[in-house]
C-alpha cells in the first residue's frame, strides 16, 4: 500500500511491542475433558492456537486481525479472527470470502482477549500465523510459523515426564513485534496513552496480576515483573534465561580452552616425532 502524500516515517525510531503466540492441547477424558458432540471418533485432543498480549494486555491498537492456516485435512483450514474472540461458542461466527477463498471469521470479544481458534484432532502439524496490522500502520502482513504440539516434548526425559504430569500440553513462544521508523500517524497511536476520561471507554489503571501497572487497554512495551500461573513470561524468566545463557557460554569457553590445550599438546608431540 502506497502511503498518502502527507504521511512520513519517523526517522531513527524503533518501537517494539511484546506478544505471545502458541498452542495449548488437552487429551480427551470422560471426566476432565469430554468429547463435544459430533467430534470424529479418531480425534484424541482438543486444542487452541492463539496470539495475545503478554499478561493479556490489549494488542488490537496495532494488530487488526490474525489469520491461521491449519492443516488442509481440517474443514475450512483458513481461519481469520478479525478481532479477539471469547472461548467458543464465539460471538458472531460468520462466513466471508477473501480472494475467492472461504474463510471462517470470528467477531470481537473484549480488548485483551486472544485472537484464537479452537479445534480437535489427532495429529501434529505446522500452523502458519499471519498478522495483519491496523490500516494506519501502512505495513504489510507478517507470517509466523508454529508447530502444534499434542504430545509431551522436551530435550530430556525429565522434561517430557514433567509435561506428561501436567493437565495440558503448552507450547508458547514470546515474541516482540518491531516497527522500524513507523509512519507518523501510526507512531502517535503506538505511543499515545489510552484515553481514560469519563465516558471515553478507557479503563482505570490497576496493578496487573504479574506486578505490572497497567490495564487491558494499556499501550505499553512493558512485561510483568514476575511469573504467575498461565503467564510464564516476565522479567523474572528473562533474568533466568540470561543466567542459563551465561552458564552455557562459560561451559563452551571451558571446552574451547581444553580443546586448544589438547591441540597444542598434539602439535608438540607431532613436532617432536618429526625431529626424532
Amino acid at each position: 500500500m502506497a502511503p498518502p502524500n502527507n504521511q512520513k516515517r519517523v526517522k531513527g525510531v524503533q518501537i517494539f511491542r511484546p506478544f505471545v503466540y502458541g498452542s495449548t492441547a488437552k487429551l480427551f477424558d470422560p471426566a476432565t475433558n469430554p468429547k463435544p458432540p459430533g467430534t470424529p471418533e479418531d480425534h484424541t485432543h482438543s486444542w487452541t492456537v492463539f496470539v495475545k498480549g503478554v499478561d493479556d494486555t490489549d494488542i488490537t491498537y496495532w494488530c487488526k486481525k490474525v489469520q491461521f492456516k491449519l492443516h488442509d485435512s481440517i474443514p475450512n483450514p483458513l481461519r481469520c479472527t478479525d478481532f479477539p474472540s471469547y472461548l467458543l461458542p464465539a460471538k458472531g461466527i460468520y462466513w466471508k470470502k477473501q480472494a475467492n477463498i472461504p474463510i471462517l471469521a470470528i467477531e470481537a470479544g473484549a480488548p485483551g482477549t486472544p485472537f484464537q481458534v479452537h479445534e480437535t484432532g489427532w495429529g501434529e502439524f505446522e500452523i502458519a500465523i499471519k498478522l495483519y496490522y491496523i490500516p494506519e500502520s501502512l505495513e504489510k502482513p507478517q507470517t509466523l510459523y508454529h508447530h502444534l504440539r499434542l504430545h509431551p516434548y522436551g530435550n530430556t526425559e525429565t522434561e517430557k515426564e514433567t509435561m506428561r504430569q501436567a493437565p495440558q500440553i503448552i507450547s508458547w513462544a514470546y515474541e516482540e513485534q518491531l516497527f522500524n521508523e513507523p509512519y507518523e500517524q501510526f507512531y502517535d497511536l503506538l505511543t499515545s496513552p489510552v484515553d481514560r476520561s469519563k465516558g471515553a471507554g478507557g479503563k482505570g489503571t490497576k496493578m496487573m496480576k504479574g506486578g505490572m501497572v497497567g490495564s487491558s487497554g494499556e499501550r505499553t512495551s512493558l512485561i510483568p515483573l514476575s511469573c504467575r500461573p498461565g503467564q510464564p513470561f516476565s522479567r523474572e524468566t528473562e533474568k533466568a534465561e540470561l543466567k542459563r545463557l551465561r552458564e552455557a557460554q562459560g561451559k563452551v569457553e571451558e571446552m574451547t580452552k581444553k580443546l586448544q590445550s589438547e591441540l597444542r599438546d598434539t602439535e608438540k608431540e607431532l613436532a617432536s616425532l618429526k625431529e626424532g
